[in-house]
C-alpha cells in the first residue's frame, strides 16, 4: 500500500531537479503523476532534464506518470492544462507548486518584460492552478496543495549593511514570501473544505541543473546540499498527514522530516537557525 494510491498528483517543474524528485517519490507511493514543464523533450532547453525523461524514469520503475507541456505563468494555459489532465487520470487529489523562475537581476536593471514573466511562474501560476482544483477538491471533502518555497523568503534584515548583497534575488525572495502568505491565507480559507494547504523549502541549498547554473552550489555532489529526495520526502509528508496535523505549514525539509520522525541529524534551516516569519507562525 502506497501513501497515494489511487490519487492523481500535478507537479509542476517536473522536468528537472526538485520537481523531478517530487513526481518520483509521489509516483513510488501510487499516484498517478501528471508531470508538467515546458520542456518537453531533451535538448528543447539548455540545462539537462526533460518531462520525457523524467516520466521514462517513472515508468521503468512500475509508477504512473504522464507529461503535458504548459506554460503555467498564463491563466488559459493552466485552464487548458487541469482539463487535460482531469480528461486523462480525472480529478486532481494533489497539487504541488513548484515550478519556479528567477533571473538574477538588480532591481534597477530588471527588464518589465522578465519582471512579470517572473511573478507569472512563480506567484500567478501557484494561485492560476490552486483555484482551478479546489472545486473538486471540495466536492470531496479532501485534498493537498503543497508550495515549494525557498530561503530567499527571509529577508537581509534591516542595515546598515557588511556586505552587498548577492546581486538579484530581491525579487524572487519577495514572490517566494509572497507564496508563504498566500499559503496560509488559503489554508484558512480552505480548512472547513478538507483541503490541506502548505509549504516547504530547503533546509540547505539543493545541487540542481538549475542551482548549479547560478553557482549557488559548486556542482552536483557539493557537499553543502542536501539531496532533492529531502524536499521529495518533505512534500510527501505534507500531501499525505492529515489535515490538522499540517494545514497551513510553512516549514523547511529537514525541520519537518525530522519533526515526524522521517529522518534522523536533521539540520540547516528551520533546525539550526530560524525560517522566515510565516515559518514562525
Amino acid at each position: 500500500m502506497g501513501k497515494l494510491d489511487g490519487k492523481v498528483v500535478l507537479v509542476t517543474g517536473a522536468s528537472r531537479g526538485i520537481g523531478k524528485a517530487i513526481a518520483e517519490v509521489f509516483a513510488a507511493e501510487g499516484g498517478k503523476v501528471a508531470c508538467v514543464a515546458r520542456t518537453l523533450h531533451e535538448g528543447d532547453h539548455p540545462l539537462e532534464g526533460s518531462l520525457d525523461h523524467t516520466v521514462a524514469g517513472i515508468k521503468e520503475k512500475g509508477g504512473e506518470a504522464a507529461s503535458f507541456a504548459a506554460d503555467i505563468s498564463e491563466h488559459e494555459h493552466c485552464v487548458d492544462l487541469v482539463d487535460r489532465v482531469k480528461k486523462h487520470y480525472g480529478p486532481i487529489d494533489v497539487l504541488v507548486n513548484n515550478a519556479a523562475l528567477t533571473y538574477f537581476i538588480p532591481i534597477k536593471d530588471y527588464p518589465v518584460s522578465r519582471w512579470h514573466r517572473s511573478i507569472g511562474v512563480n506567484f500567478h501560476a501557484p494561485f492560476y492552478l490552486s483555484q482551478l482544483v479546489i472545486p473538486d477538491m471540495a466536492a470531496k471533502k479532501a485534498g493537498s496543495i503543497v508550495n515549494i518555497s525557498s530561503g530567499a523568503a527571509i529577508g537581509p534584515g534591516r542595515g546598515p549593511y557588511k556586505e552587498p548583497a548577492r546581486g538579484g534575488g530581491t525579487l524572487y525572495g519577495a514572490e517566494k514570501a509572497a507564496l508563504e502568505r498566500f499559503t496560509q491565507g488559503l489554508a484558512s480559507e480552505l480548512y472547513e473544505d478538507g483541503i490541506s494547504v502548505t509549504c516547504v523549502s530547503p533546509s540547505q541549498v539543493v545541487p540542481t541543473p538549475g542551482t548549479v547554473f547560478h553557482h549557488l552550489v559548486t556542482g552536483m555532489d557539493d557537499p553543502r546540499g542536501e539531496p532533492p529526495e529531502y524536499m521529495a520526502k518533505a512534500a510527501l509528508l505534507l500531501a499525505t498527514e492529515p489535515l490538522d496535523k499540517v494545514t497551513g505549514r510553512v516549514t523547511y525539509s529537514q525541520e519537518i522530516l525530522g519533526e515526524f520522525g522521517w529522518i534522523d541529524n536533521a539540520k540547516g534551516t528551520g533546525v539550526e537557525r530560524k525560517g522566515s516569519g510565516y515559518s514562525q507562525v
